[in-house]
């Protein structure tokens, strides 16, 4: 594969925008659902990944990606806090699911009274969620919530058992079944398990754990299934030291085990895969090293070969580390659009007052505006 060029999805300086997905509907029209919040720092705020008010939105474009709506359709703004990472599945019957998860705002009172204390924020994770549109992503249905994973330790916001959740995609199976790579909390470590679903989503049976590790936390799982029917779970790593950067488990069976963890021997933040019209398959991920920015490989149909094959540098422009999540949609004639959210070290509106609590040289420390972006490739 080899790049073509780099376009612009969405951007907007009043908006801190993220995480994307995109499906391409059978019709051609394409979706790109991400995360939107309040860009805060021209106002003495921070970026931040945990907003009250952010949502998940979504732009079509109708012309194979040549042009993009800019006022986003609305998927989902949780009554209850901020939304994260809106992850799309096209099934098979036309219905998208989409995968997210909440964070809520706690403000603790103030010790002279009654007072909510404004200074600072402080928030508490929900757990995930699923919305469905039957209708090519008009209308949605949800908040639908998922089971909480066996052996969960962790509690929601509201003091109930954390529903399943993960920033990563739900696979449609060639068997009709529907896998989903959640995490569990552990008391040290998070770890990566397997749900599965026969009814589109609407309930969930646990199945095994993917990874688990004492030393190593597991998450934002990507799952692919190979050509021979293999289930391959792309796993981001919490690792302190460094020495696990990213990891790979299989599943020969259909996801009823999986076989221990291996070191991909690379970093991705975090990755995506997708078959490509000739049978092998372009992992995507972000890189959060200097030069910041999006990078791939090309593995073989049953990606064994991960260790070996070539990196592709897609993007090494990036303002900050804070960038990265891609998603990539494979067309009829073999070209290949990964979308990302990115930001770059010019971007800095010039609009934006100089009393903003970060100088400009602070500001771009942190990069500028993020936006959505996306990579053309082709054979």
């Amino acid at each position: 594969m080899k790049k073509i060029n780099d376009i612009l999805i969405y951007r907007d300086e009043n908006y801190f925008c993220a995480f994307p997905s995109i499906v391409r509907l059978p019709d051609g029209e394409l979706l790109v659902a991400f995360r939107r919040a309040p860009e805060r720092r021209p106002y003495g705020g921070r970026c931040t990944h945990a907003d009250p008010n952010a949502q998940l939105v979504l732009v079509r474009s109708n012309d194979d990606g040549k042009t993009w709506m800019q006022t986003p359709d609305l998927i989902h703004a949780h009554a209850m806090g901020g939304s994260q990472d809106p992850c799309l599945t096209l099934l098979r019957d036309g219905t998208i699911l989409c995968a997210s998860y909440l964070w809520v705002l706690q403000q603790p009172r103030c010790p002279a009274g009654n007072e909510f204390d404004y200074t600072g924020w402080k928030h508490t994770f929900a757990g995930g969620y699923l919305v469905r549109s039957r209708d090519g992503g008009r209308h949605w249905e949800g908040p639908i919530l998922p089971p909480p994973v066996p052996g969960s330790v962790a509690l929601d916001a509201f003091n109930q058992p954390l529903p399943a959740y993960n920033r990563g995609n739900i696979l449609a199976g060639s068997d009709n079944l529907l896998y989903w790579a959640v995490v569990r909390a552990e008391k040290r470590n998070t770890s990566v398990h397997l749900v599965v679903s026969a009814d589109g989503g609407a309930s969930w049976e646990y199945r095994c754990q993917i990874a688990e590790d004492e030393n190593v936390g597991f998450n934002e799982t990507y799952l692919f299934e190979t050509a021979k029917g293999d289930l391959v779970a792309f796993l981001r790593t919490a690792d302190g030291t460094g020495k696990v950067p990213s990891a790979i488990a299989r599943s020969r069976n259909r996801g009823k085990t999986f076989e221990p963890w291996q070191n991909a021997g690379f970093t991705g933040h975090p990755h995506c895969a997708a078959r490509l019209n000739d049978g092998r398959v372009l992992l995507a991920y972000g890189y959060r090293k200097e030069p910041y920015g999006i990078r791939a490989r090309v593995l073989d149909p049953e990606c064994t070969d991960f260790g070996k094959a070539s990196e592709i540098i897609l993007r090494d422009d990036g303002g900050s580390p804070d960038l990265g999540y891609p998603w990539p949609v494979v067309f009829p004639d073999g070209r290949v659009l990964v979308v990302y959210y990115f930001n770059r070290k010019d971007d800095i509106p010039g609009t934006w007052p100089e009393s903003a609590a970060a100088d400009k040289k602070g500001m771009t420390a942190q990069g500028g505006i993020r936006h959505i972006a996306g990579t053309w490739l082709e054979p």
